[in-house]
């Protein structure tokens, strides 16, 4: 029988309860002369003290349960609108990211830009959103068309024998001969059933990632180079250094280079370095 967590604070609490009354009871029997009333208190004592010690051991393992309970809660519900957010990166991250850090509709565009490569003509149906058991449709240099379902999943998340049927319906929407289901993960045993009964390939995990990686374009976990923007204050930097490096090559007449000063009504002009000696000054 699992242990629950009132049952091993009660077993706190009596031990604590023994040792706390042969505690007092060595201590009455050691100290001469102490009152009758001392031993009583000392029951009394390691009862409710007992008592209070395994509550509070209880409450808190109780807690500490609740806020694992809330963090893990959190952690599914994170991943999960990760999954079905409809923001896209560019192409140039999604061929750099693993399979499981990919939202729907990137890996969406994952599987589009891979069909393009291997000859297909694709058409994007309906890439995070609405697409009624279709995502693309691919079309081979004969004209054949097959109707593409993909599900970006966890490995126990298993896609369900309804997506199986929603793609078989949905194919005839488009105009579609083949049906092709790509997923994350797998397929359940009903829903192997039902794909192998109306002829609907599929992929699961392992045959997606060897296919992508025999394409040679998806690369997880390549670094991508980030290319900075000069920040104001560094493009305000570099054009001082050039107005700075353009004054030093006006020189004077006396071979002085001139800078840039300011007269008492706040206009600019050139003037030498070795002013007061020289005050040799020129217009800008």
């Amino acid at each position: 029988m699992a242990r629950t967590y009132k049952s091993e604070g009660n077993q706190i609490a009596y031990l604590l309860r023994g040792l706390f009354i042969l505690g007092g009871l060595a201590l009455y029997f050691n100290i001469p002369g102490l009152h009758w009333g001392f031993f009583f208190g000392i029951l009394l004592g390691s009862v409710i003290l007992s008592e209070i010690v395994g509550l509070i051991w209880i409450r808190k393992r109780r807690a500490a349960k609740t806020i694992r309970k809330s963090q893990s809660k959190t952690q599914r519900a994170s991943s999960v609108a990760h999954r079905t957010s409809k923001q896209i990166r560019t192409d140039e991250v999604i061929l750099a990211t693993k399979l499981e850090d990919l939202s729907g509709a990137e890996f969406e565009r994952l599987l589009a830009m891979y069909f393009i490569d291997q000859g297909y003509a694709v058409k994007e149906v309906g890439v995070g959103g609405n697409d009624g058991g279709v995502d693309l449709v691919i079309t081979d240099r004969r004209g054949e068309k097959t109707a593409v379902q993909a599900k970006c999943y966890s490995e126990r998340n298993k896609v369900p024998v309804q997506t199986v049927r929603e793609l078989v319906a949905a194919k005839r929407n488009h105009d579609c001969i083949l049906s092709l289901l790509v997923t994350t993960s797998d397929l359940t045993s009903p829903a192997k059933d039902e794909a192998d009964k109306f002829k609907v390939d599929y992929w699961h995990g392992a045959i997606v990632e060897q296919k992508l990686k025999t394409w040679g374009k998806w690369q997880p976990g390549k670094k991508i180079a980030v290319q900075s923007k000069p920040t104001t204050a560094k493009r305000e930097v570099a054009s001082a250094r050039k107005e700075i490096a353009a004054a030093s090559a006006i020189t004077c007449s006396c071979g002085a280079p001139m800078v840039r000063r300011k007269s008492k009504q706040g206009a600019e002009f050139m003037g030498c370095s070795k002013y007061p000696s020289c005050r040799q000054t020129r217009p800008i």
